[in-house]
């Protein structure tokens, strides 16, 4: 993994299994290893997007960087602090300045509270932790109408609910919410997937808006490969809970090496023209069922499906390592 001094995230090694209980005992046969080694560094003001298909481990990279699943090895530093090792305290300072965006509008607020309440509870909790009066108060409604302002609704919309709210005003509620305890890093976890096409634009633009005013950092979590060129700086390719490929969107977009990644962007429509001068030939979907993360593959778990597959594709696991004459493209690939 490539060094800076600038990282806000730095995420090296990290692995989480989930264990298998069998039996009456419920003893362990077996783990799914939904993240299986992955590392990748955020420098400040940077979004990284982490992309693939679903089941990838995607979600549970995200989950175990703020410790809502626990990790299994590796190390998660944030800020210059151990994540997986921070107390009690410390957590609570860490989550304060790490926020999350959730895929779907509709489940992810409560239809009981209003928009106020609903963007002020991270105040209130926030207060809770602290050992502080945890109701809200005239300043928090404040700052909670000045967010709304921000995100495109107006502050007439504080007592409402979000029934009464389209899908993308609720996204935007969303960001909102995130938005509340002014963090340093903020988690994307498909944002835009469960919006209208015309409504994901504006949300993209929104997040860029806000990037720019706020000075925040994103790791962007995403399946849609459009998006995730027009919104991130760096792009990470996931496959079976490992980074296959990682370089700069522009460079990924324009060079992708790796037969997976390839395959992933011959699936991006192309209107109105064929495949970039580049690509041609390079381009090619694959076939076959993802493996199972109970019992992978030995060597590479892209094998099974890779037309490229052959030696030590087969026996031993490919390390990441920087390959193309671009610096800053890492790809883990015996054939690449």
């Amino acid at each position: 993994m490539e060094s800076t001094n600038n990282y806000l995230l730095k995420v090296e090694g990290l692995k989480t299994y989930f264990p298998i209980k069998k039996g009456l005992l419920h003893r362990t046969a077996g783990f799914i290893k939904a993240v299986d080694g992955v590392s990748f560094d955020i420098e400040k003001g940077q979004t990284l997007g982490l992309v693939g298909e679903s089941g990838c481990g995607k979600t549970t990279v995200a989950r175990s960087i703020v410790r809502l699943v626990p990790a299994t090895a590796g190390q998660v530093v944030f800020d210059r602090i151990d994540v997986l090792s921070a107390d009690k305290s410390e957590l609570g300072e860490l989550r304060r300045q790490i926020s999350l965006i959730f895929q779907d509008p509709f489940s992810s607020l409560n239809p009981r509270m209003t928009v106020g309440n609903i963007i002020g509870e991270p105040l209130k909790v926030q207060r809770a932790v602290t050992g502080s009066d945890s109701r809200l108060r005239g300043n928090d409604m404040e700052q909670v109408a000045a967010l709304l302002s921000k995100v495109g609704l107006s502050p007439d919309h504080i007592n409402r609910y979000p029934h009464e709210f389209s899908g993308g005003q609720r996204q935007r509620i969303g960001v909102a919410r995130a938005l509340v305890m002014e963090p340093k890093l903020v988690i994307c976890d498909e944002p835009v997937s469960a919006l209208d096409v015309s409504i994901q634009s504006q949300i993209l633009n929104l997040l860029k808006d806000l990037q720019e005013e706020f000075g925040l950092t994103f790791l962007f979590i995403a399946h849609n490969l459009t998006v995730v060129e027009f919104f991130c700086d760096i792009v990470a390719v996931m496959y079976m809970g490992r980074i296959v490929e990682r370089a700069t969107s522009e460079e990924l977009y324009r060079n992708p090496i790796h037969p997976y990644t390839r395959a992933l962007m011959s699936a991006i429509p192309q209107v109105g023209r064929g495949p970039e001068p580049s690509m041609r030939g390079r381009r090619g979907a694959f076939g076959g069922e993802v493996p199972s993360a109970l019992n992978p593959p030995d060597g590479c778990p892209f094998h099974p499906r890779c037309p490229l597959a052959e030696g030590d594709c087969l026996k031993q696991m490919p390390a990441l390592e920087e390959k193309s004459s671009y610096e800053g493209h890492f790809v883990a690939c015996w054939k690449c």
